[in-house]
């Protein structure tokens, strides 16, 4: 065991330690400041809109664990939720209550799943959506588009290739061309590629895989009569259009995007928010598609710790919270004092010929650096941005506000928040935007 000196070691000196045994010190990139320098911070606490560091300093957080915690860090609730579930088993790799509570829930609450399985991440259910698309079509291709995150499966990990009908190429090491070569990557808000794609590779492609709210590469929201193309095509296709509702799913609305919006997806997956901040993923559709997955139908998938009592207990008592707090409604009212707040920064901006973008959906914001029009796609995001975007990080870090380590994510608001935390907040915005001109 460590001594309690050795446990109130720095930041640091914890890095340092943590790089001699972990890949980059860290257990999944973004964490550990590669694209804007420095130092990681440990952290060894939090509660509502607060963490404190190993290094004693208090920090107001909009990374929010990458988007789960709406109801804000340690919520009393979830905390004996999953206290008094520990206390009866941490697992049982078998069925439980609350699993089935969890799915009545979310079957309840979502506009495209009459079933749904659990899982222990984003990224199974994903993977687990495309395998079950692919039985279900017959087919073997699929499409995704450039910026979009949908985890670290290999047929996910590719990039754009040379041309908007081809496939695309691996962006990552150890993912075989055989299989990233199965992936179309096409840019968003072009109706045009779309039909460029299904005109050359329609009949043999299973299924386009679209985040709800792009979220993963700034905030690129969408309009409504590209996804109305983007869901008229692949039904004429015969190709099932799976939404990713990791990030926005229970965040935006009761139903997610897919009620918010009305989109007709095939399949949806889900993560992060249903688990109420524990591990927890899920994939649903229509009792025809879903029946297909093993132990009833032909596709294989499985997990020990699929429906946890842990992660099931606490996803349940947060969406409860969210119902019994009317907390949607309250997440947009927060969403719009955030903005009435950082509007007027963006003037200033615009003045000093340093031009922000903001976008805002719902409890998620993103600032875009380098224009004043919120792109829709990722090429359209200036790549200048992200060397100002740098210096301010570290001014906010500075002045005890964190956001995420990268100009091309998000920052996430939740239910704690009150009004004089924003003013608070909106204060030390303006002050690192001054500094990072």
């Amino acid at each position: 065991m460590e001594s309690a000196s050795t446990a109130a070691a720095t930041s640091a000196e914890l890095y340092r330690r943590a790089c001699a045994v972990m890949p980059g010190g860290v257990s999944s990139p973004v964490r550990a400041f590669g694209s804007v320098g420095g130092t990681p911070v440990y952290f060894q606490s939090a509660c509502g809109s607060r963490v404190r560091s190993e290094d004693g300093r208090e920090y107001f957080d909009f990374i929010g664990s990458w988007g789960p915690l709406i109801l804000g860090h340690a919520h009393p609730e979830v905390v004996q939720a999953v206290q008094l579930a520990a206390a009866r088993g941490t697992s049982f790799g078998a069925p439980c209550r609350d699993e089935l509570l969890l799915a009545e829930k979310i079957v309840e609450l979502s506009p495209v799943a009459d079933k749904v399985r659990f899982v222990n991440s984003g990224t199974e259910a994903t993977m687990s959506a495309l395998r079950l698309a692919r039985a279900a079509t017959g087919r073997d291709l699929m499409v995704k588009f450039d910026g979009c995150y949908h985890g670290h499966g290999d047929p996910f990990l590719v990039k754009a290739g040379s041309g908007l009908a081809t496939t695309g190429e691996s962006s990552s090491a150890g993912v075989p061309q055989a299989v990233s070569g199965q992936t179309g990557v096409l840019p968003l808000d072009d109706e045009a590629a779309l039909e460029a794609w299904f005109e050359q590779h329609g009949a043999d492609t299973a299924a386009v895989f679209v985040e709800g709210v792009p979220a993963n590469c700034g905030l690129l929201v969408q309009r409504p009569e590209w996804m109305a193309a983007l869901r008229r095509i692949t039904r004429e296709h015969g190709t099932l259009l799976v939404v990713d509702e990791v990030i926005t799913g229970f965040r935006l609305a009761p139903g997610g995007v897919c009620e918010l919006e009305d989109y007709a997806a095939d399949l949806v997956t889900y993560g992060k928010v249903i688990g109420g901040g524990l591990a927890v993923g899920a994939y649903g559709g229509s009792h025809a598609l879903m029946d297909r997955i093993s132990p009833q139908g032909g596709v294989y998938q499985a997990g020990t710790l699929s429906g946890n009592p842990l992660g099931m207990a606490a996803g349940l008592a947060a969406l409860r919270v969210l119902e019994d707090e009317d907390g949607w409604a309250r997440l947009e009212q927060i969403g719009q004092a955030w903005q009435q707040r950082l509007e007027p920064l963006l003037q200033r901006e615009a003045a000093a010929a340093a031009p922000l973008a903001l976008q805002r959906q719902g409890s998620i914001f993103w600032l875009c650096f380098g224009t004043s029009e919120a792109p829709r796609r990722f090429d359209a995001i200036p790549a200048a941005g992200a060397d100002r975007y740098q210096r301010f990080f570290h001014a906010l870090l500075d002045d005890g506000v964190l956001i995420a380590p990268s100009a091309y994510e998000v920052g996430f608001l939740n239910l704690t928040m009150s009004e004089d935390d924003l003013d608070q907040a909106a204060a030390a915005f303006a002050r690192a935007l001054e500094l990072s001109r």
